[in-house]
């Protein structure tokens, strides 16, 4: 028995060390296998440690390979003491990507116990605590899955279009090619999926996208052939080769692309090559050297527009940890001046997935800024770039931003390209994806469209045919437009702009309105509708109030008062009688001198707020001047007909409540005009 006891602990360390080996190579898929096969069977009172570390391990390549399983694993990691507080950084980590911000809070707080100024720990902490109020600032662009790309049970992502015109590109994908005759016998130890490979797709004339196959050329030298254990620790030469993330210049002539493939027990990592388009074909791949140590990991190449210059991803020497973005310029058929994009791109997490665009701004992915969790999009502006200091470690003027809603989401969003100078493109995510599995999504940035509309209609709301508008803007906009026969208008305006605008019509007084089109962010429709007051007949007040049987104006009235120093100021030249009416209630002398005083109240308000008084005739009508019905009022009103007159003997004859409409119609405040030729001459 006790032989039994210490064969079976020698297999459990044996399997372990395998693990670990497995793990240092980055075949995380079979390291967690073996790793999750030995946990249950380590002792915890006797080997803690032990326990500890295969529980981190574990959660390492779950958090690695996006299984939600890591978040447990590191839960036990630090049950059981393991001796770094680095389990609660990757813990909070992990709990970020499964959206649950609180809990990461509290394992962000305990790592931050220990590394009190770690920046990527106090990136962690400030997103979970600010991510609230990010969701809420989402921005314009319009995102969904790109259904044409994706295939179930697989992941695809790292779009690149293939030049600027948007009409192909590559993507990379795992998916299981039915007709392939070169179909894995075991999926890879890395991923425990298909090996990842590039794939091309093109839109048709429909705009539709077609033809997603591997492109001819790179997989036709019998390079990718398959073995049956695909063990790189085997001491075979047993590696599975996986091609993908790929870039372009401009011409679409030029690809860079990685290519990994590990062999014969070592991590030979990933290297980058190039190809070029000829005849239709991609010629054999040649490696793009960029350090003279061959053993130093590089990927993820994101070339220039004029292929002069070259982004990409390395865990070299001199970086800030984890895996950082360098450049690297062409020298002749050599690639020389690599320097590392430094500490206000790079953190002492990942920052992976660049895409340099033409004018200069460079997109990347990244886990160390402050995100909503797991990799987010981030933009560094153009100008940082001319900015590089000669030493790898000086300050660089980069200024780097989240990118935010709808691009980021606590899963991992990474991989964007661009149609051209546009704004329209690609990008990959696995949110929402239980297994983690990363999806190719399209987005767009809509047109922002400004517009103006409304309807010129007269004081009883019937349309004004022959109306006109004239819009004149601080940009040099001086345009004028007739509106539609029903009256109504629509005009485009343009941004950053202040407007004013006038609608006139033969017979009746302008109206203007003012509007500015400054600082917005999304599309804006206007509605600015005008009621134009006839210059021949009286035109009622609306909103223009008293104390009962006094002359005060009540506060109520501000606004309808307000719209006659306005209708004063848009007409200048002319001058107007202003009258007030009472019911045929009271004696007529008291009535007389009450709508007297009333109309004197107006015109005194007129005066304090700028209307000249010579422009202003107070007049007094009591109740010798009742309504005359018109059509509006008769529609309004239908017990009144069209031309009646509400006097005392037709309001007499009518029921309690109708008589008191008809004296409140009467009771009412008029302007009508006198001259149109006040100082004009």
């Amino acid at each position: 028995m006790l032989l039994a006891v210490l064969l079976s602990s020698c297999s459990i360390k044996t399997r372990i060390k395998r693990a670990d080996k497995k793990y240092e190579i980055g075949e995380y898929y079979d390291a967690a296998v073996i790793y999750k096969q030995v946990y249950p069977r380590i002792n915890a009172k006797k080997e803690r440690a032990l326990k500890a570390h295969v529980a981190f391990n574990q959660g390492e390549c779950y958090r690695i390979l996006n299984n939600t399983r890591a978040a447990g694993c590191y839960a036990q990691a630090i049950r059981f003491k393991y001796p770094d507080s680095i389990a609660y950084f990757r813990q909070a980590q992990v709990l970020s990507y499964q959206g649950k911000y609180k809990d990461a809070e509290k394992a962000y707080e305990a790592y931050l116990a220990s590394y009190p100024s770690d920046a990527a720990a106090l990136a962690g902490l400030k997103a979970c605590r600010e991510v609230g109020e990010w969701k809420k600032q989402m921005s314009r662009y319009k995102v969904g899955p790109s259904k044409e790309f994706n295939q179930k049970r697989s992941s695809n992502f790292a779009p690149a279009f293939i030049g600027t015109d948007g009409d192909a590109l590559m993507f990379t994908s795992n998916r299981q090619e039915n007709s392939s005759k070169k179909k894995l016998k075991r999926p890879s130890p890395v991923t425990g999926a298909q090996t990842f490979r590039i794939y091309s797709a093109r839109r048709n004339a429909a705009g539709a996208w077609e033809d997603i196959q591997l492109p001819e050329g790179l997989y036709d030298d019998g390079e990718e052939s398959e073995k049956s254990d695909n063990d790189s620790t085997s001491q075979a030469n047993a590696g599975t080769a996986e091609i993908g993330v790929c870039s372009f210049t401009a011409d679409g002539k030029t690809m860079y692309f990685t290519f990994s493939r590990p062999a014969n027990g070592q991590d030979l990592g990933a290297k980058i090559f190039t190809s070029t388009r000829a005849s239709g074909q991609w010629t054999a791949p040649q490696e793009v050297v960029l350090f003279r140590d061959s053993s130093i990991t590089v990927g993820h190449p994101a070339v220039s527009a004029n292929g002069d210059t070259l982004i990409f991803v390395s865990d070299a020497p001199g970086g800030f940890g984890g895996k950082d973005l360098w450049m690297a310029e062409q020298d002749g058929a050599e690639w020389g001046n690599v320097q590392n994009l430094g500490p206000l791109v790079n953190t002492s997490e990942d920052e992976l997935f660049p895409c340099y665009r033409a004018d200069g701004r460079l997109y990347f992915a990244s886990n160390g800024h402050a995100g909503y969790g797991g990799l987010d999009l981030f933009v560094a502006e153009r100008d940082t770039l001319a900015a590089q200091s000669d030493s790898l470690t000086g300050p660089i003027a980069f200024a780097v931003r989240n990118m935010g809603q709808p691009f980021n989401s606590n899963g991992d969003d990474f991989g964007i390209t661009f149609v051209g100078s546009s704004e329209n493109g690609f990008f990959s995510s696995n949110r929402g994806q239980r297994k983690g599995l990363d999806q190719i999504y399209s987005f767009y940035l809509p047109e922002m469209v400004f517009t103006l509309q409304g309807a010129v209609t007269d004081q009883n709301g019937a349309p004004i045919a022959d109306a006109m508008l004239r819009i004149v803007g601080d940009d040099g906009t001086n345009s004028r437009l007739n509106v539609r026969r029903d009256g109504t208008y629509k005009v485009k305006l343009n941004r950053d702009v202040r407007y004013a605008v006038l609608a006139a019509a033969r017979a009746h007084l302008n109206q203007t309105a003012r509007l500015n089109t400054l600082g917005l962010q999304d599309s804006r429709a206007y509605t600015q509708d005008f009621t134009l007051a006839p210059v021949s007949k009286p035109v009622q007040m609306d909103n223009v109030f008293y104390e009962y049987g006094k002359w005060n104006l009540t506060p109520e009235s501000e606004t309808g008062l307000q719209t006659l120093v306005k209708l004063l100021n848009d007409n200048p030249n002319i001058t107007i009688e202003l009258s007030a009416h009472t019911d045929m209630r009271g004696d007529s002398v008291f009535n007389v001198t009450l709508s007297q005083k009333r109309a004197q109240a107006v015109v005194d308000y007129l005066v304090e707020h700028g209307i000249e008084r010579e422009r202003l005739t107070p007049v007094g009508y009591g109740k010798q001047r009742p309504v005359v019905a018109d059509k509006a009022l008769h529609d309004r009103y239908k017990f009144i007909p069209v031309e009646q007159v509400l006097d005392e003997p037709f309001i007499l004859a009518l029921p309690e409540d109708k008589q008191e409409i008809c004296n409140q119609i009467n009771r009412r405040t008029e302007f009508k005009v006198l001259k149109t030729t006040y100082k004009l001459y």
